[in-house]
């Protein structure tokens, strides 16, 4: 079960928004269940609040992940990762990733500086700092999910293309693609919901079956919401289901 809440964290950051105006604002609020199996594993949060960087306002986002019952027992994971993005063109100015998974623990801090294309890392566990050069447009994985939820590009793909992004993570960058499945209606606790469908194309081996082991489904609406994931694990399957929400800009529309 190591890094489950993670995954979720990764992967929740694949929603997308077609509209100019932002799909989301400050008190949105996302909660999901995660189940290893039959498991009911743990839960991971994501929700956005205001702050000031630079005396400057923006955006401050918070992501949390940790096991429940059983499973804490087994495998206890109490991660944190927070970024501080810009309100009008998303770019993080500052991350946070202070994690503990089954006694593998990272405390993190990042800052960013966009115009020289550059981040200063600093490892609070190592007493260490260091300087990594970056591309344009980079995000941190928390940033990515609201980034990415105003992409102007989504409603132009056809099934089989594909969006890739650059993602700041773990003192480099990823290329991170998704594929575009298509369209489907699914049964959530909250009632029918259309959703678009994605493959996240993920590495092989220790963690997942093959590249194409995860599906997501995303609300095909406004607010592009992550409603469900599941995946193909090297060792068992992941299921995630959006549990709870507020504070979304636009109305969730639910099928009759």
């Amino acid at each position: 079960m190591k890094k489950l809440i993670l995954i979720i964290l990764i992967l929740t950051t694949l929603s997308f928004d077609t509209q100019k105006e932002d799909a989301f604002d400050t008190g949105e609020y996302f909660k999901f269940r995660i189940h290893y199996g039959i498991i009911n594993a743990g839960y991971a949060t994501l929700e956005i609040k205001d702050a000031t960087v630079n005396n400057k306002k923006v955006f401050h986002a918070i992501g949390k992940g940790y096991t429940t019952g059983m499973s804490k027992f087994f495998f206890k994971v109490e991660d944190l990762y927070e970024s501080y993005f810009d309100k009008q063109t998303g770019s993080p100015y500052r991350y946070v990733r202070k994690i503990n998974e089954g006694g593998y623990t990272k405390d993190q801090e990042g800052l960013f500086d966009q115009n020289a294309n550059k981040v200063l890392v600093k490892d609070y566990k190592r007493k260490t700092e260091k300087t990594i050069m970056i591309t344009d447009n980079v995000q941190d994985i928390i940033s990515s999910f609201y980034y990415l939820r105003n992409h102007p590009t989504i409603d132009k793909l056809k099934p089989g293309e594909a969006i890739t992004i650059d993602m700041f993570f773990d003192d480099e960058i990823t290329k991170f693609k998704l594929k575009y499945v298509g369209r489907q209606d699914i049964t959530t606790k909250f009632g029918t919901v259309s959703t678009m469908m994605f493959k996240p194309l993920v590495q092989a081996g220790r963690v997942f079956k093959e590249k194409e082991s995860v599906t997501l489904w995303i609300t095909d609406d406004d607010n592009k919401v992550p409603v469900r994931i599941k995946a193909d694990l090297a060792v068992g399957s992941l299921k995630a289901d959006l549990d709870e929400y507020k504070g979304l800009k636009n109305p969730f529309k639910v099928k009759k």
